[in-house]
């Protein structure tokens, strides 16, 4: 924070130095209309600033929430896989296997998703990942096609923990420090502009204004209403489980 604060006043400081300098240049002549180079040109920066800013704010919760959308077809995926695999292991463990990953899916689905809306995760889920992953690894093999279908499960089953890992932190991702705020800051900057260059427009000259500042503040919501990946417009929901879920129901019945 100190840094940024040292350059923006490095930055107005060289510009009241050269600004000092030329007014001791007698062939520089007065620049106070509204229509200016200086306005004109200080206005083309802020709004290059704003679009720049604004940008930044809709590109990184946009690829974030696609990166999760991805994760959770990965996280259940996964599951499905280590459903199919678990059928060959030995004893009464296929069922058991089965019955606690339908569980777990349920519970994400259920339980989980409204909790991810506000950038958490709910503790019990990796509990009820860690239990499963230690009774299937304490599973004793009589076979080959045995051992084969535990390695199988155990390897889907570090899938989902990874999966999971993964949307533990989309969950709690967010917009780097600072950027909402400097959005709104150029975007009010960015209406007051012609105010603060001397502009004093009346009448049908509003509309214009008005329509821009409308939509400034439509565009500087928005930025805060898909900042996380599980909330807002473009939040991620548990449609992947949900398949998960179905998928379970087909194999258990065409078992």
């Amino acid at each position: 924070m100190v840094a940024y604060t040292l350059s923006i006043l490095a930055a107005v400081g060289a510009v009241a130095l050269t600004a000092l300098l030329f007014r001791r240049v007698k062939r520089a002549g007065e620049d106070r209309d509204p229509s200016g180079p200086s306005a004109a040109h200080a206005g083309a920066m802020l709004s290059a600033m704003f679009l720049l800013v604004f940008a930044i704010a809709i590109i990184v919760p946009w690829t974030t929430a696609d990166a999760a959308r991805l994760n959770t077809h990965a996280e259940s995926q996964a599951a499905v896989d280590a459903y199919w695999a678990a059928a060959d292991l030995p004893g009464s463990a296929p069922e058991e296997v089965r019955r606690s990953l339908r569980e777990y899916v349920a519970f994400v689905v259920r339980d989980e998703w409204p909790v991810m809306a506000d950038g958490k995760m709910h503790p019990v889920g990796a509990e009820r990942m860690d239990d499963l992953r230690g009774r299937v690894t304490e599973l004793q093999t009589r076979d080959n096609d045995e051992e084969d279908a535990k390695a199988g499960v155990l390897e889907q089953l570090s899938a989902i923990s990874t999966a999971r890992a993964q949307r533990t932190a989309d969950a709690a991702a967010s917009p780097p420090d600072g950027l909402l705020l400097l959005t709104v800051l150029t975007g009010v900057l960015v209406i007051v502009f012609p105010f603060l260059a001397g502009a004093r427009p009346r009448g049908l000259a509003m509309l214009p204004l008005l329509a821009t500042a409308a939509l400034l503040g439509f565009g500087t919501y928005l930025t805060w209403d898909i900042s996380h990946a599980f909330a807002g417009p473009l939040a991620v929901g548990p449609e992947a489980f949900q398949g998960a879920l179905q998928e379970f129901a087909r194999i258990t019945g065409g078992m």
